[in-house]
């Protein structure tokens, strides 16, 4: 239902409880108070289009039969004019339960609604000036993007487009871990690369990294390659096996160029990366400290300083300092998300592997501990499971340059019809390639909640049938674009006449089914902007697909009757909008030939 439609009804309902609550209880005008009105979409179609239980909520109050109330309800409304065109009956059904059938004018009025808006449908200004900070990503620069990064990157792209679709203006940020002990690991494992070892020499620390690109970083390193930055200087190699310092500089900006490289290929756009190691440089680590330390929020015990983070909820209290004098990891995250609301960003979204669950109230804990005015609940989280991904059967574990798990690279490569092992070069792989395996990746990593586990199947990817959720959409999209193209050599077609069709021919189930589902999208976006739930938008194009298909089955579309033609053409220019837009809000392509 369009969102104007939506409006009428509430108000047409809400006249007509006020009409009968006045007749019946002698209530006056003043003292009457407006109910809430909720309209559902009934469970079953043969029970209408919008249903509402207002007057089972109102039984009891005007001490009423819930059904004589609705009916003396739906009496009201139809003799309103305004229900006139927009409302063809209306039943009691039930306990009390109000149906209302929309007519099908009202219904074919998303076709105007749809291509008078063109990409804009289903935009809303809702949200409009508000500021939304999403972290996603935040990988840490030890290695290549793995699997469970691309479900981060693909979540965290598509929930920003899909909050912008609500008027939010959305910065995307990508939190560089550039301190620390794995940063030390990285370099070590680089000089000892550097000097000749490999994995399984005796001389190899057990933490040391053993993927094939320490070894491409050690080697780039001693002959001098520079590494370009988007954020400074590029990078030039030192060539001294001894610097660890230049080798640990060396290997995070060449990490953080591959990873920008990976970003890239997924189509995936920050506005800012953020360097853990400038809170330590900018003294905001020390200051979260003190500031937590002067408002009695920690205490010592065996050495080491701690956060009492019981008081705000969790299950034990955490170390903040550890005997050695260094920190732990979450107390970088408090200086960061204080650093956060200074920006000016009162609300934020991190997306996070589930293994971050335990950080939640300990990050929380810290942040209400400075009583700065940050909210609790601050910020607020999605977090998701981790991927599997299967080929031939089999899960795939390795990948041949990380060593001990699949890359983002990997997957979008091999979903795009390159096989494991293959030896082409990044640069010189077909961009269609990697257009087709970035498209299956990212519909397949948002195409189930994100805090379920999923299984990413390579074959399923690489198939060109309705069993590909992504192929059977984009197909759909084409399949459009192949009639309207056929339209206008054939008739001399014109989509601006078209869009001032008269739509009365549009008459048929499958034709109303059609345009109820293209009238659900603006709604559909909002539920999904306000419960960070951007797999509801690939759950909503396969369905609206599936819609578009049994239209097109049931009924041929280029027929020798103008009127009907025409009208049918409209349609089908509506659906093809819809789904390039819904395809644009998660980040795939809306191919016109597949």
């Amino acid at each position: 239902m369009l969102p104007a439609h939506k409006h009428t009804l509430e108000t047409l309902l809400t006249d007509a409880v006020k009409q009968v609550a006045l007749a019946t209880q002698g209530a006056s005008e003043a003292a009457f108070i407006a109910p809430t009105i909720v309209l559902e979409r009934p469970k079953v179609a043969a029970h209408g289009d919008v249903a509402s239980n207002v007057a089972m909520q109102l039984a009891k109050p005007l001490r009423a039969n819930p059904r004589q109330l609705a009916q003396q309800i739906v009496d009201a409304l139809l003799g309103h004019p305004q229900a006139a065109g927009l409302v063809e009956g209306a039943e009691v059904a039930g306990p009390g339960f109000i149906n209302l059938r929309l007519a099908a004018t009202a219904k074919q009025a998303v076709i105007p609604a749809v291509l008078g808006s063109g990409a804009a449908y289903g935009r809303s200004t809702r949200d409009a000036g508000r500021h939304v900070l999403v972290e996603f990503v935040s990988a840490n620069p030890t290695g290549p993007l793995h699997v469970g990064h691309g479900r981060q990157a693909a979540l965290g792209d598509a929930l920003s487009n899909l909050l912008e679709t609500q008027g939010y203006e959305v910065h995307r940020e990508f939190y560089y871990n550039d301190a620390g002990v794995q940063i030390n690991n990285l370099a070590t494992s680089t000089q000892l690369r550097a000097r000749g070892l490999k994995p399984g020499d005796a001389e190899w620390p057990e933490a040391a990294y053993n993927g094939e690109y320490i070894a491409d970083i050690a080697r780039d390193y001693m002959a001098g390659a520079t590494v370009a930055a988007k954020d400074g200087e590029p990078v030039k190699g030192a060539g001294d096996v001894d610097d660890l310092e230049a080798i640990r500089h060396f290997a995070v900006a060449y990490l953080r160029h591959e990873q920008d490289m990976d970003l890239t290929a997924f189509g995936v756009r920050f506005d800012q990366f953020y360097l853990e190691s400038s809170l330590y440089k900018e003294g905001r680590v020390e200051k979260t400290v003190a500031s937590l330390v002067d408002a009695g929020k920690t205490y010592e015990q065996d050495g080491a300083l701690w956060l009492r983070t019981t008081d705000d909820g969790d299950d034990k209290d955490r170390v903040m300092k550890k005997s050695d004098g260094t920190f732990t990891y979450f107390v970088p995250d408090v200086a960061y998300h204080v650093a956060k609301w200074e920006r000016g960003f009162t609300k934020v979204i991190n997306i996070q592997g589930s293994d971050h669950h335990g950080t939640i109230a300990r990050v929380r804990a810290g942040l209400q501990g400075l009583g700065v005015g940050i909210p609790k609940g601050y910020p607020d989280y999605v977090l998701h499971k981790m991927v599997t991904v299967m080929r031939d059967g089999q899960e795939v574990k390795i990948s041949k340059r990380a060593g001990s798990y699949v890359t983002v690279r990997d997957l979008i490569e091999w979903s795009g019809g390159l096989m494991p092992g293959h030896e082409t070069a990044p640069d010189q792989i077909d961009p269609d390639t990697i257009r087709r395996g970035r498209d299956a990746v990212r519909f397949f990593l948002i195409s189930r909640k994100a805090d379920t586990e999923f299984v990413f199947d390579i074959d399923l990817a690489l198939k060109q049938n309705d069993e590909n959720p992504v192929y059977y959409v984009q197909y759909a999209h084409a399949r459009i674009c192949t009639i309207l193209n056929d339209w206008k050599e054939r008739y001399g077609g014109d989509l601006a006449q078209a869009a001032q069709a008269d739509l009365s021919p549009l008459s048929s189930d499958r034709a109303m089914a059609l345009l109820n589902k293209l009238a659900e999208y603006p709604e559909m976006l909002e539920h999904a902007a306000n419960e960070l739930a951007p797999h509801a938008v690939a759950f909503y194009l396969r369905d609206l697909a599936g819609e578009f298909h049994s239209f097109y089955n049931a009924e041929r579309v280029l027929v020798d009757e103008e009127k009907e033609r025409t009208a049918r053409i409209a349609l089908l220019a509506a659906t093809r909008q819809v789904l390039e837009n819904g395809l644009a809000t998660i980040g795939v392509s809306a191919p016109q030939k597949m």
